[in-house]
């Protein structure tokens, strides 16, 4: 069991250095276009496209990001508190 919780939880930690390091490509004009970007974006678009749909841009800020980390967050400590 624990070696379960422990593929959940990397993978749930994973994914969230993915949705930080997407988050940060944003900022690097052309980071996004390259190979490395659109296989980063095949990967995290699926996890942040509901909260996309929940929460309405603010301006120009898009605050979907930080509700997906939080969301993994949770679910990372969620894992932990029941496979440990």
């Amino acid at each position: 069991m624990v070696l379960i919780g422990n593929i959940i939880v990397m993978a749930l930690t994973l994914l969230q250095l993915a949705v930080f390091i997407y988050v940060l490509s944003s900022w690097l004009p052309g980071l996004r276009e390259s190979q490395f970007g659109e296989a980063l974006g095949k990967v995290v678009e699926p996890v942040m496209e509901p909260f996309r749909k929940i929460i309405p841009p603010i301006g120009m800020i898009d605050i979907s990001p930080i509700v997906a980390l939080l969301a993994l967050y949770l679910a990372r400590m969620g894992a932990m508190s029941i496979f440990y």
